[in-house]
Order: structure tokens, then C-alpha cells, then sequence
């Protein structure tokens, strides 16, 4: 018999595919979004399922729901967007995470927090495993996501240590894939964007910083998998694939891909912008039975036929 899920931010890019996914196991799935950075073309096929709701409510107020399970993925995940409204972006991830934990204490639901690598900051160890604590400046301008994300991860395990409430906490490096925000600053939806519109391609720094890139699909079996392991397993636990790529190597992959005839740009690197970034997933392949099975060069075909289709 199938579960009652919340899944807030479900008509993001991740949350959208989350839905899909538990629909299709045969769950009641209840989809939370403003609609801020989610967008309702993403779950509109669904709209019409007896098995799925769709609410339009911010996480930062209160809500009462009877369920079973509460993937919390709201909140703003690309620099342009959690930048726009710094404070918002503060107030999604730990209002947001209060109100919750909250209603998962009331009804007495098991409860998974979206995280991200961003808690590492700037990394000055690498690869990053979930034992390395971070190097997040405090006053930059990306802490209100990265300190937000970092303060969520804090209010789950006062929750879990005072209430007995069962919690995952899921670490996300960086994903990709159809259902992307053509427009959301991410590195690959810019690089595909750029080059499918036949702009020049821009790279920001000199292109030899590192990023490790891990197909959607890879991602939302990882974090299905994490919410059904067992109680005593709550993370944190690393979700991303390890492979490692420089953003020049990226790009022209995909100047090769898309058959653009771009030329690659270059701009003043951003404020902590981290210079690094490739998870350590020991973890998730001893108690998940879980690794990436997607290369990049098999996602970014997916990815640039989803694009190619929106952009006109």
C-alpha cells in the first residue's frame, strides 16, 4: 500500500522529478510550492492524478497535514535566484525547516532534508566526505543559502536528539538534467542555453575550478533510497557523482554536443565561489547500495534534447 508524501518545493526541478517518482510507486503525494523559483509546467501532467495535490503555500508559514513522509526540498538553489532575496532564502531554509520538523513531530512522520555540498563552502579538503565540517564565509554572498543550509542540518538533529523525530540528511552535489530553469545560472543549463542560442559561451575564473555533475535520475533513486533506509541511518550522507570535471572541460562538451559554433568567454570569478567540488559516496554505497550510474556524456545528450525543445 502506498504512502501519504508531502514533497515541499515539488514543482522545482528536483522536486518535480521526486513527484513523478512516487507517483509512479503508487503513493498519495501532495506537492508544496510558492512557485518562487518552482514552476507549475513541471508537474501540470500531474494535475489531473487522483493520487496527486498541489498547494500553493510558502514552507515559511505553517501548515497542518496528515502524512506519512516529508521530502523538505524548498528553497532557492541557484546563486542568481537564493541571491535575489537573501533574506527570504534565510527564512525558507530555517523557517522553513521549523515548521516541518514541526508537523513531522506532530503527526509523527519520518522527515528528509534536502542539504547541500554548499555546507562545505570553499573546501579546503578534498574530496569532500561528510566528516569534514566546511569553510563557509559567514559574510559572503552566498551564506544566506549556504549558512541557511548548515542551520536547517543543526534544527534536524536538535529534532531528531529532543523529540526522537526520524530524520534523513541528504547532502546534494551538483545536479542536472530536463526541467532545469532555462534561466536559473547553473553552469550547465548556462553553458547549453549559451550555445543552443548561438551566444558565446561564459565561464567565469579561468575554467580550471572543479565541479562533479550527477544526472537527475541518479539523484532521485539516491534520495528515495536514503528516506527508506533504516531508522538508525540519518546521515548526513553525500549524493552526487564523483566523477570530476573542470568547467572549460564542460564547456567544450558541450560546444561538441550541441554542434554550436560558440567561442569561450571569460569573466571575473564570483565572491567564495568554491574553487573545488567531488563528493566522497562511501557512505551511500555501504548503506544505500547506491553510486551514480549516468555519465556525464549520456546526461548531457538528455539534458540538451530537453533544451532544444523549450527554446525557441
Amino acid at each position: 500500500m502506498g504512502k501519504r508524501i508531502l514533497v515541499t518545493g515539488g514543482a522545482g526541478f528536483l522536486g518535480s522529478h521526486l513527484c513523478d517518482r512516487l507517483i509512479d510507486e503508487g503513493n498519495d503525494v501532495i506537492c508544496l510550492d510558492n512557485l518562487f523559483t518552482g514552476n507549475k509546467d513541471n508537474i501540470r501532467h500531474l494535475l489531473g492524478n487522483d493520487y496527486f495535490e498541489f498547494i500553493r503555500h510558502d514552507v515559511t508559514e505553517p501548515i497542518f497535514l496528515e502524512v506519512d513522509q516529508v521530502y523538505n526540498l524548498a528553497c532557492p538553489a541557484s546563486p542568481i535566484h537564493y541571491q535575489y532575496n537573501p533574506i527570504k532564502t534565510w527564512k525558507t531554509s530555517v523557517l522553513g525547516a521549523m515548521n516541518m520538523l514541526g508537523l513531522a513531530k506532530r503527526v509523527k512522520a519520518r522527515i528528509l532534508q534536502a542539504s547541500t555540498s554548499e555546507v562545505y563552502g570553499d573546501p579546503e579538503v578534498h574530496p569532500q566526505p561528510e566528516t569534514y565540517r566546511g569553510c563557509v564565509n559567514t559574510m559572503g554572498i552566498r551564506s544566506c543559502y549556504d549558512e541557511g543550509k548548515r542551520a536547517a542540518e543543526t534544527l534536524f538533529y536538535d529534532y531528531h536528539r529532543m523529540h526522537g523525530t526520524e530524520i534523513k540528511i541528504m547532502r546534494i552535489f551538483n545536479t542536472y538534467g530536463p526541467k532545469m530553469h532555462p534561466a536559473d545560472g547553473r553552469v550547465v543549463s548556462n553553458f547549453i542555453v549559451q550555445a543552443l542560442k548561438g551566444e558565446d559561451i561564459t565561464i567565469y575564473g579561468d575554467g580550471s575550478q572543479t565541479r562533479s555533475f550527477c544526472y537527475v535520475d541518479d539523484l532521485i533513486e539516491g534520495m528515495v533510497r536514503l528516506m527508506n533506509s533504516r531508522a538508525d541511518f540519518i546521515g548526513p550522507c553525500n549524493i552526487g557523482n564523483p566523477g570530476e570535471f573542470t568547467i572549460k572541460q564542460l564547456a567544450e562538451l558541450v560546444i561538441e554536443k550541441t554542434g554550436c559554433k560558440s567561442k569561450l568567454v571569460y569573466m571575473p570569478l564570483p565572491s567564495d565561489d568554491p574553487l573545488q567540488r567531488k563528493p566522497v559516496i562511501e557512505t551511500a554505497k555501504r548503506e544505500l547500495d547506491w553510486e551514480p550510474t549516468i555519465p556525464l556524456d549520456k546526461g548531457l545528450d538528455k539534458t540538451i534534447e530537453y533544451f532544444r525543445s523549450i527554446i525557441k
